[in-house]
């Protein structure tokens, strides 16, 4: 699960460097295995090469290297998957769930690799980062469901209504992250309008989809501190409740902070993080109601 975090935190990272277009190409980067630290090592004609992803193409060993550093987790996370499913083999018969859900997530990492390599071919395209955004999500389900599988809880709280609610508020959470990858998409395009410049009217350009997001927002919060109220009274589900309770006043923190502070570069990865925790921990909790 840390792996999977550091994963969704450093695709944070390339988006608030605006690293997302480092590496031009996909899986290797400027047509090499390890990046160029200085534009020498680079053919003469590099422009002219990937002229097809900018109009102007520069290269910044800074931005490189991050989406690299990105790339790099992702492939360490994708060989701990492998030698999980090779581990999971043993269960076959014991426990056959744990074996296709093993699989179920090395595959799905893979098409991860796959989307990884169409966000670059479409030029950072708003709906396939959207779409990378929520599978990464799905990834951490899964690994959450492995665990679930491995180490089940001793007894279940079942009760139907606590289940639909939590349901309900893992899918209001997953359109706010969804409302909130074409906000970031928005900030972006300004940004480089501006030559990243004039930060402090970077949220006054945005369009509708931010305000949207921002009221949204109150729903999640809304439904996240109902069910930290009901979770803090059953045994068991007491820590995830907190943890439920941190994440969405940590994400409410952070989006004022966004909001009135000129988007602080550092606020937005924290932002996509504590968002990724708290729809984890949503499914967990889920899972754990019977």
């Amino acid at each position: 699960m840390v792996t999977v975090f550091l994963v969704i935190l450093a695709g944070g990272i390339v988006r608030m460097t605006q690293s997302g277009m480092g590496c031009p190409d996909w899986p290797k980067c400027f047509g090499r295995w390890v990046p160029p630290t200085n534009e020498t090592q680079l053919p003469s004609n590099y422009k002219e090469l990937y002229a097809f992803k900018y109009v102007d193409l520069s290269f910044n060993a800074y931005h490189t290297w991050i989406e690299y550093i990105n790339r790099l987790l992702g492939a360490i996370l994708g060989l701990l998957l492998f030698i999980q499913f090779l581990w999971s083999i043993k269960f076959r018969k014991s426990k056959p769930p744990l074996l296709w859900l093993c699989l179920a997530l090395l595959l799905v990492t893979g098409l991860q690799g796959w989307l990884g390599s169409k966000v670059v071919e479409a030029n950072l395209e708003v709906i396939k980062v959207t779409t990378h955004m929520i599978v990464a999500l799905l990834i951490a389900a899964l690994s959450v469901t492995v665990i679930f599988v491995c180490d089940p809880p001793v007894t279940l709280y079942k009760n139907k209504r606590l289940k639909i609610i939590s349901a309900v508020t893992i899918f209001a959470s997953l359109i706010q992250v969804a409302l909130g990858t074409q906000v970031r998409e928005q900030v972006d395009h300004i940004s480089a309008s501006l030559n990243f410049q004039h930060r402090d009217t970077w949220i006054s350009r945005l369009g509708n989809v931010f305000d949207v997001h921002r009221t949204f927002s109150t729903i999640v919060a809304s439904l996240c501190i109902y069910l930290y109220i009901k979770y803090k009274n059953i045994p068991g589900m007491k820590g995830g409740g907190r943890l439920i309770l941190f994440t969405v006043l940590a994400n409410i923190f952070l989006g004022i902070v966004m909001s009135y502070f000129n988007m602080p570069a550092i606020a937005q990865p924290l932002h996509l993080l504590f968002s990724s925790i708290l729809i984890t921990t949503l499914y967990y909790q889920w899972l754990k109601t019977g």
